[in-house]
């Protein structure tokens, strides 16, 4: 998402020139999240982070001029990572393929877990930095393309435009459970684990269930009050080609696996 994969354009500070330029980089940028993660993202500071990295705050404002720029470029790591090894994910059944999306997501994002927590308010509340702003679009159609693409590209995919309602509604889904895991107080978070197993039993229900003309409506219609919600604004409900559109924003990222 920013550090660890270097080809795509990094977002939050400038390109390294030279190693020494990365290493510094990568080191206050470890020093800043470990900060956010320890003191929460208000109470920590830019000139505080230098100080720790024993660097001059100017040094440091070459790579990151602002807090937000420090978020921006954890969203960016995350999401790329995962877009990343998302590349594997088998074909099969979009059930399957949701499960794998989600386990996925959550190895992903593990390393991270202080300090997400301490963002958690920003994520889900900030009109600026959360989720669902638009100055973090760019990692949040990476994830939602790898989720629309497990639907509309299974072996099982529903026909028209429920796939890519389906492929929406899981990554919110998602989200819904990642938010969970950052708040799960159970020992190694194993209420996360026990829910995610809920998942894989009911899905296979849930599956069933589209066949039903009812269900196929509510779908379709959740998906469109969610888009009008969270996803910036009213928009159209996406059928197979828009969702293509979409992952094609994204080709290397969402090239799928064949069965060999």
């Amino acid at each position: 998402m920013f550090i660890e994969n270097s080809k795509l354009r990094k977002r939050g500070r400038p390109q390294g020139r030279t190693a020494e330029g990365e290493a510094a980089r990568l080191r206050l940028y470890q020093t800043a999240i470990s900060l956010i993660g320890e003191k929460g993202y208000e109470a920590a500071t830019l000139r505080e982070v230098a100080t720790r990295a024993g660097v001059s705050p100017g040094l440091l404002y070459r790579y990151f001029p602002s807090k937000r720029s420090v978020v921006l470029a954890l969203y960016d790591e995350l999401s790329d990572k995962f877009a990343q090894q998302a590349t594997e994910m088998p074909r099969g059944k979009w059930r399957d393929r949701f499960s794998y999306g989600l386990e996925l997501s959550l190895n992903v994002l593990g390393p991270h877990r202080v300090t997400l927590r301490a963002l958690a308010p920003i994520m889900v509340g900030d009109a600026e930095e959360g989720v669902f702003a638009q100055s973090t679009a760019f990692s949040r159609l990476r994830v939602q393309a790898a989720f629309q693409t497990a639907v509309v590209d299974a072996t099982d995919a529903p026909k028209g435009p429920l796939a890519g309602a389906v492929g929406r509604l899981l990554y919110l889904l998602h989200l819904g459970v990642i938010l969970w895991w950052l708040l799960d107080r159970s020992p190694g978070q194993r209420a996360t684990s026990a829910l995610v197993a809920l998942f894989r039993q009911i899905l296979p229900s849930a599956a069933l269930a589209l066949h039903l003309r009812p269900v196929r409506g509510f779908v379709q219609s959740a998906d469109s009050l969610l888009a009008e919600a969270l996803l910036n604004g009213p928009v159209s409900i996406m059928d197979a080609e828009d969702s293509a559109r979409l992952i094609q924003a994204f080709p290397k990222q969402f090239k799928t696996t064949k069965k060999k």
